[in-house]
């Protein structure tokens, strides 16, 4: 009787905290409903490298390097010969809006621009797959999001992404749970298909639903533009899905789970696309990939073929995982020159022991055959073939810090262009090859 009366006494107060109780409901309500999102990770990555490199082979006296083959060992000594202390910083900002989805924004600096490891100095297969130049200033590398569509299809869309990191499956082990040193080995061998294209990107890919650890089937497909002028309105320059907008349509078929998989991969790439990673050769001739030839369209494309697969034991030791990579690449289009390349091809084979020595640690090995030319026109016998070699040991310091001694040897990395070290030279006259050694000491955190 007395809560009764109570209620009663009150009861205008009371409908009035109801109301306002409600009121506090609805705009909560709405607020989860417009929040940023559910859940926004930072993760972070700092890299420090410091090594350098040195030539051996034949000379050219008071002639500056040139990679088409002019300088030899002593010019490329003199400029780029020097110990170099690098470094390489990513800031990822991952966020999630259902618990499924990705946005991810990657931020990105470096100070790689006027080393030998970026790869755009001294010869091309120096290149680290770490090396950024950006002069220190930090840049959006990555800006993309991806979403679920059902239990088996994932949708890729972004206005810079990458075709290698838009696949369902990556069919190499090499450098899992150990470290990526050579940007070539980081392709799995393979840099023709693999060709690492960042620009604006729509892709998606579907995985096959099995019971954990058995083996399953992949597909994957993405197109992106490779000169990141996606972005430009003007159809003569760049833009999304035009003549030229350089861009690599890639796709995989793949099966496999975390002990063995193969694949199977296929990648059409228009004029001014690239191979990424190739000798001299192949690299001076890129303008058999260019859109023009004197002011006049080519109509140049670019087809590449790649096969892969990997093998790792259920457990670590003495027998280490296994994998193997070919490709080929052949080009098409009006106006090639006699002499320059048309097809290419290259291969590569990497072993890694995990818990080597020590448990966590890592140890890799793997020789392989960049990109190279196998046919030119006019039917001339190409003389490009060369050999890359890398051996590293990774010491897993702590959960967050590895330091990573590595060497690597460039058997003949300027390819057919070596010849041009010696007068008149044909065939496999004149020799060129490096030598590079380096601490690879990576942050995570």
């Amino acid at each position: 009787d007395e809560l009764k009366r109570l209620m009663k006494e009150f009861e205008k107060e009371l409908a009035i905290l109801k109301g306002r109780v409600d009121g506090l409901e609805a705009r909560v309500g709405e607020l989860e409903a417009t929040q940023f999102s559910t859940t926004t990770k930072l993760k972070s990555k700092a890299t420090f490298v410091i090594g350098g490199v040195n030539a051996s082979g034949d000379s050219q006296s008071g002639i500056p390097f040139n990679k088409s083959g002019k300088g030899g060992a002593d010019a490329y000594n003199k400029e780029f010969g020097a110990l170099t202390f690098n470094y390489n910083y990513d800031l990822f900002l991952d966020t999630s809006f259902t618990g499924k989805d990705l946005l991810r924004t990657k931020l990105r600096a470096g100070n790689f621009n006027n080393s030998v490891f970026s790869g755009n100095n001294g010869v091309n297969l120096t290149g680290l797959n770490i090396a950024f130049g950006s002069d220190d200033i930090i840049k959006v590398d990555r800006l993309f999001y991806k979403f679920p569509v059902g239990n088996s299809f994932t949708f890729i869309a972004g206005a810079k992404a990458r075709n290698t990191e838009s696949l369902a499956m990556w069919p190499s082990v090499y450098t899992k749970g150990g470290a990526a040193i050579l940007d070539y080995y980081a392709v799995a061998g393979v840099p023709g298909v693999y060709n690492k294209a960042t620009g604006q990107l729509i892709g998606a890919y579907w995985k096959q639903k099995v019971d954990k650890g058995r083996p399953n089937l992949s597909v994957s497909v993405n197109y992106v533009t490779g000169n990141k002028e996606g972005n430009n309105s003007n159809p003569s320059e760049g833009g999304f899905m035009t003549d030229n907008s350089a861009a690599s349509l890639l796709a995989q078929l793949g099966w496999g789970n975390g002990q063995y998989g193969v694949a199977a991969a296929y990648r059409y790439g228009q004029c001014n696309s690239n191979f990424r990673k190739v000798t001299s050769f192949v690299q001076n001739d890129k303008s058999n990939l260019g859109c023009k030839s004197k002011d006049l369209r080519n109509e140049r494309s670019s087809n590449s073929y790649a096969l892969n697969a990997y093998w790792q034991p259920k457990d670590s030791g003495f027998i280490p995982s296994v994998s193997i990579g070919w490709s080929i690449n052949t080009i098409n289009g009006k106006r090639i020159v006699d002499g320059t390349y048309t097809n290419s091809q290259s291969w590569f084979t990497g072993l890694k022991w995990d818990d080597a020595f020590m448990d966590g640690n890592a140890l890799g090995f793997a020789v392989g055959q960049p990109t190279f030319a196998t046919a030119l026109e006019g039917g001339d016998t190409p003389f490009d073939g060369n050999y890359v070699f890398e051996l590293y040991y990774n010491f897993q310091v702590t959960d967050n810090i590895a330091v990573t001694p590595a060497l690597f040897y460039l058997s003949r990395p300027m390819g057919q262009n070596t010849q041009n070290l010696k007068a008149n030279g044909t065939g496999y006259d004149g020799q060129f090859n490096v030598f590079g050694g380096l601490i690879q000491t990576t942050f995570t955190f």
